[in-house]
């Protein structure tokens, strides 16, 4: 899940630039010296030990945990922020969404950092009974239920929330999201 920036530390005001997140990096270990974490990324550590080495880790390399290699530390914390994800999710709609009025409401909410209640990628029949809430949604949740049901073994699916209501984005495989909005305390529709 993904929650929104404080408003605070931009000023009392949200923006995509306030709200830009720390680069990630593999957490890595070299082989045959246990106990000293690396960053991975493009086969190598950031410090240039080679792929064929490393043991990856399913977590992300911590530059502050007292075992991180120093180097590391200093190029992980020195890269490029990247956008967060109501800007990811703005952008990508941008490319995958027709345009229409739920759409740019959408958008819109986004620009304001609307809450990420969930973003995720996974076994299309599983997302839509447990993540969906296709139920709850009361505006063109038609094409978007169509899209859940002709999904594959995988969707993707990212439900935002914006005062007192929630939008739901469906996104097929091969493109074309789908959004439906209903209210966010919405019951189920009988």
């Amino acid at each position: 899940m993904v929650g929104t920036a404080d408003i605070e530390d931009s000023g009392g005001t949200w923006s995509f630039v306030a709200a830009r997140e720390p680069a990630e990096f593999a957490a890595v270990e070299v082989e045959g010296v246990p106990g000293v974490e690396h960053a991975g990324g493009n086969g190598r550590t950031l410090c240039g030990i080679r792929g064929r080495y490393l043991k990856h880790f399913l977590h992300h390399f911590q530059p502050r945990a007292p075992a991180s290699c120093r180097q590391c530390r200093a190029l992980a914390e020195s890269a490029p922020s990247r956008p967060c994800g109501q800007e990811r999710l703005h952008d990508l709609l941008l490319r995958e969404a027709d345009d229409g009025p739920l759409c740019r409401e959408l958008l819109a909410a986004l620009r304001r950092g609307a809450r990420l209640a969930i973003w995720i990628t996974g076994p299309a029949k599983d997302l839509t009974r447990s993540y969906s809430r296709i139920d709850r949604m009361t505006e063109d949740s038609g094409p978007a239920a169509e899209a859940l049901a002709a999904a594959g073994a995988s969707i993707t699916l990212a439900r935002v929330e914006d005062a007192d209501r929630q939008y739901l984005v469906v996104l097929p495989p091969g493109g074309g999201a789908r959004i439906a909005r209903g209210a966010l305390d919405g019951l189920p529709r009988a």
